[in-house]
């Protein structure tokens, strides 16, 4: 199977990573300056006891002239439009585009570019972060990708894209829907997001302060009635796998977009928490924390905005 992985960041390039060391043939597309550093240095992959690396085949926009069997659509929202327009050379009419950013804002930019029959619904559970030096930093021994058709029937091409996963040693069960799959992750991620951003700390340290346990049960319970009303409702089993993760003393646990907050850099604040209010006042849910989280996150992003012009 001839593979596109678009970018080669923490998801991207850990799993194009994976696939090229099980032999998959695998390019991935990204700038000029992460195209440099990575032929400098080669894609590495550490933590957790392990080290190791590939040499990436790697292509610039410029460069992109041949459609792939399948894209793994892994970049920041905020660079998304961008990414569409650089790919496109690579979608022709057997392609697979298999998304996997959080939220779901991104399937109907990708729907429109595409068409509804090329992009499947995709999830990605995995934590890893560059560091500093580039490489990729595993750190937890997670590694799922969920995808499917977005109208939850199954298919040939994704189950061969399962299969393709799972030899690389990735994760891939079939899910009873890929988008309510989209929809149980966004829930996930923003109700960690928020605990974590509104406090500015981590779960351990918000849950260790008196008032703190309430928090991400409250939280959780207003991201969960979203999706209920949606028609996609969070089942007990995944709600509570939420709670172990929002709720632990003294776990130091951070998501991604408390480190880009912290870190004073852009965050996928309308991609994930504007979405999800604007969508909760259109199906009349009230969401009171979840307004406030987002309130808080475009207070910093006007900062970030202001900072770079």
């Amino acid at each position: 199977m001839k593979i596109l992985v678009v970018g080669a960041g923490a998801t991207g390039g850990y799993f194009g990573a994976l696939l090229a060391r099980a032999g998959q043939d695998v390019t991935f597309l990204v700038r000029p300056a992460r195209a440099a550093a990575l032929r400098e240095r080669g894609l590495r992959v550490v933590g957790r006891d392990e080290e190791w690396s590939i040499t990436p085949r790697l292509v610039t926009a410029d460069a992109l002239d041949t459609p792939y069997d399948l894209v793994l659509f892994s970049v920041k929202s905020t660079g998304l439009d961008r990414a569409i327009e650089d790919v496109a050379p690579a979608v022709g009419p057997d392609t697979a585009v298999v998304p996997l950013l959080n939220g779901l804002a991104h399937m109907d930019a990708l729907t429109a570019r595409f068409g509804a029959s090329a992009v499947l619904g995709g999830v990605a559970k995995v934590v890893t972060t560059l560091d500093d030096n580039g490489d990729i930093r595993r750190l937890a021994p997670l590694a799922h990708v969920t995808l499917g058709e977005q109208d939850g029937t199954a298919s040939a091409r994704a189950a061969k894209i399962r299969a393709v996963l799972e030899e690389a040693g990735i994760a891939s069960p079939e899910p009873a829907h890929a988008l309510t799959a989209m929809w149980h992750k966004w829930v996930f991620i923003t109700t960690f997001g928020a605990v974590t951003s509104l406090m500015r700390g981590t779960v351990g340290d918000v849950y260790d302060t008196p008032d703190g346990p309430a928090l991400g049960p409250a939280l959780l319970d207003e991201a969960a009635a979203v999706a209920a009303a949606a028609g996609h409702p969070v089942p007990e089993a995944e709600r509570a796998a939420t709670l172990a993760v929002v709720s632990a003393p003294g776990s130091p646990m951070v998501p991604s977009l408390y480190r880009d907050l912290s870190a004073g850099r852009p965050t996928e604040v309308e991609h994930l928490f504007g979405d999800l209010t604007a969508r909760a006042r259109a199906l009349g849910v009230p969401t009171p924390l979840l307004d406030l989280a987002t309130l808080h996150l475009r207070v910093h992003q006007r900062r970030v905005t202001a900072g770079a012009e």
